[in-house]
């Protein structure tokens, strides 16, 4: 007899189409299109078509992140 445990299937990652992640960046299409072509982010090819994961999408952000410096106090 063989024991079934419950196994989820795994989450898959959106992918978003060129046009979808520019909207997201708040940029135009041509600039993502540049990103993919100079390999700045990561992307997927389905066919003859692009597509960005959410996740690489947010890596991408998350990388470009500059954190606001604190004051100095005066002492």
């Amino acid at each position: 007899m063989t024991l079934r445990t419950s196994r989820r299937p795994p989450k898959l990652d959106m992918l978003l189409t060129v046009e979808q992640a520019s909207e997201r960046l708040g940029t135009s299409v041509r600039f993502v299109r540049r990103l993919v072509f100079e390999r700045r982010i990561a992307y997927v090819k389905v066919g003859r078509h692009v597509r960005i994961a959410t996740r690489d999408l947010d890596a991408f952000i998350d990388a470009g992140r500059v954190d606001a410096r604190r004051r100095r106090e005066a002492g």
